[in-house]
């Protein structure tokens, strides 16, 4: 029965009806909360009305919130007060903008209620947030999570914020940083200027933080990353060629032993955002662990050439915002007033309104000239890590 009823209430609200008909529904809704005590009947409405209204925000709100809102924040049910306070962001209290904040720098606050009070003055766009989230960043609660909302915003001391902590990141954190660095082109300007200096080394950019970089379209980007990072523009016979090249390589006796751990740190450095292997990993790309990897021609054919195959359901889209943020990715929903899409660093719900183009690629999200990132050794390293058949231990710090 409770299953039902979100269903419902997420359908009638995500269906193809008139805003006025949405402002109805949602009177309605208030209206039976206004009814109902029981906190697990409660969850179920504002959970309906979270997911129909997710990614959006100012809506107008509806009749009867002010009402009801302040019994739901005194709740004895803790999802049923942060349900209660994230809605009243979307309909746009100021209050709930203020308490949030207060939630979020408290360090003796649970931090599930931190990470959800992130997430929610995210989804309001706060104007305030930024400020919060660069101090965020000096600790490790929720460093990360600071990391990947700064995206969200254009703030001119964020690229120097993150570029400060870069070089103490593991290499999870380090991802998110670089995500965030690619995703504005006032911040990939000063990524590229950090390159230029050494301060972030041109091998660890990941495949998909390159192709984020190279939807800005900007000259002096294209030309910075062909310079320290590669570039592939061969033709059918050329890949042919370039395949066969790497394979005589590879099968050529090595002068040092093989570093399997030191293949698996590469392979999460440039593959695991994307692809699942061994039940780790991202879903962007499809799951290797039971694809022909054994097969030295697959693995550099896939590698060499990600372009010539291409399933639909992995086929690269470039969303831009009208704040200018690029997010590079696959759109899993575009139902109702939200795009939802998976990237390699998170799943981002963005508002219709918010949206100035989504452009699907006939091109794979791993860019051609993958392998010209690689030293020899480190190639050999990678390609015999994914050829095993059992995972082994990353490198000891």
């Amino acid at each position: 029965m409770k299953r039902i009823l979100f269903l419902l209430i997420a359908l009638l609200l995500l269906g193809p009806s008139a805003r006025a008909q949405d402002a109805e529904a949602l009177v309605a809704l208030v209206g039976v909360l206004k009814e109902s005590d029981d906190p697990s009947f409660q969850v179920d409405i504002l959970k309906g009305i979270a997911a129909a209204l997710k990614g959006q925000r100012n809506i107008r709100m509806p009749k009867g919130w002010n009402e009801i809102s302040p019994r739901l924040a005194k709740s004895p049910n803790a999802e049923v007060r942060q349900l209660a306070q994230s809605l009243s962001l979307t309909f746009g209290s100021r209050a709930a903008l203020d308490a949030l904040r207060k939630v979020l720098v408290n360090r003796k606050a649970n931090l599930p209620e931190r990470q959800k009070a992130l997430a929610a003055l995210v989804d309001a766009r706060d104007t305030k947030l930024p400020e919060v989230l660069q101090e965020l960043l000096k600790g490790e609660a929720l460093q990360r999570e600071a990391l990947r909302a700064l995206g969200a915003f254009e703030d001119a001391k964020t690229p120097k914020a993150v570029l400060e902590i870069y070089n103490h990141l593991d290499t999870a954190g380090q991802r998110d940083a670089l995500t965030t660095l690619a995703s504005r082109v006032s911040y990939a300007e000063t990524l590229m200027m950090a390159i230029d200096k050494g301060e972030v080394k041109a091998n660890e950019l990941p495949a998909d933080i390159v192709r984020q970089l190279r939807a800005h379209g900007k000259k002096d980007i294209n030309a910075k990353l062909d310079k320290v990072w590669g570039v592939s523009r061969s033709t059918p016979e050329a890949k042919l060629k370039e395949i066969a090249k790497y394979k005589k390589l590879l099968q050529a006796k090595p002068n040092k032993p093989v570093n399997l751990s030191r293949g698996r740190a590469l392979y999460q450095r440039t593959c695991a955002q994307c692809h699942k292997l061994y039940g780790e990993g991202g879903e962007i790309g499809p799951d290797i662990t039971g694809s022909n990897r054994n097969n030295l021609d697959y693995l550099l054919t896939n590698m060499l050439d990600p372009n010539a195959e291409i399933p639909n359901d992995y086929r690269t889209t470039i969303l831009r915002t009208k704040d200018n943020r690029i997010l590079v990715g696959v759109v899993r929903h575009s139902e109702g007033q939200s795009v939802t899409m998976s990237t390699p660093a998170e799943v981002v719900t963005v508002a219709k309104s918010d949206v100035a183009s989504i452009e699907q690629q006939n091109f794979s999200m791993m860019p051609e000239g993958l392998v010209l990132a690689f030293k020899q050794d480190e190639l050999r390293d990678l390609i015999d890590y994914l050829r095993g058949t059992s995972q082994v231990p990353l490198p000891k710090q």
